[in-house]
């Protein structure tokens, strides 16, 4: 199993989104796009990527059968596959890019989780579904949080109408909440043990080595690329 959050780098996409963008979504140029893909399959190793054109909801796509050219599905912020050599692959310039491992399985899954996901709380739906799909062992379920929005620049001053009570606890100042440790919460929830839990804790908005829309907003009109975290059982 390889898990890895992409930095923007060593893509061929043009300012603004120099140079690994992966998204066909934003305004890149595809044929740019279709090659940054291709590089990321050569580096890590794999045949076929999946993806989605996410839409902040909690709906997950699970393929059970083998997918050979690279996939991208309409309406899904959650993949899930016990497919080999598969890269499940979560577009992002701010939200978490959040991976289950069940080695016993073995299985996948890789969640986009931003604020409105926090708030339907995909990640514990991804997760249950992993458990009912496989038969998985929460407690030996390992789970990756990626670089994303860190509590440094999490505002959200509409949040007392967005946000469930329970956020408040995670809230580090006025208006700004830690997301990395409201993920945390929700894959406890769902049985995960604390000691399988890994997070990048290091915020999109302040590094430069990755997209950030929140960055792209405070310096001109929010055009960005988007990164990647890819995870992905090998064969």
């Amino acid at each position: 199993m390889i898990t890895v959050s992409l930095k923007r780098f060593k893509g061929v996409s043009v300012s603004p989104y120099d140079s690994l963008n992966l998204s066909y979504s934003v305004g890149d140029d595809a044929v740019s796009v279709t090659e940054n893909r291709r590089r990321v399959k050569e580096q890590l190793g794999i045949r076929t990527l999946l993806s989605a054109r996410q839409v902040h909801g909690d709906s997950c796509y699970i393929t059970r059968k083998l997918v050979s050219a690279d996939l991208e599905v309409n309406g899904y912020d959650a993949l899930m596959t016990d497919q080999s050599d598969l890269g499940l692959m979560i577009q992002q310039a701010d939200c978490q890019g959040v991976t289950l491992y069940d080695p016993d399985c073995p299985a996948i899954a890789a969640i986009h989780s931003g604020w409105q996901g926090s708030v339907q709380n995909i990640i514990g739906k991804t997760t249950e579904k992993m458990i009912a799909l496989y038969n998985s062992s929460p407690g030996r379920i390992r789970a990756h949080i990626s670089p994303s929005l860190g509590p440094c620049c999490a505002e959200f001053v509409n949040h007392s109408l967005e946000f469930p009570p329970a956020f408040l606890d995670f809230q580090v100042k006025k208006n700004y909440f830690d997301f990395w440790q409201i993920s945390r919460m929700q894959l406890l929830q769902a049985g995960l043990r604390d000691e399988h839990i890994k997070a990048a804790e290091l915020c999109t908005s302040c590094s430069p080595d990755y997209f950030s829309y929140r960055r792209a907003c405070r310096e001109g009109d929010g055009c960005t690329g988007r990164c990647a975290t890819v995870i992905a059982l090998l064969s």
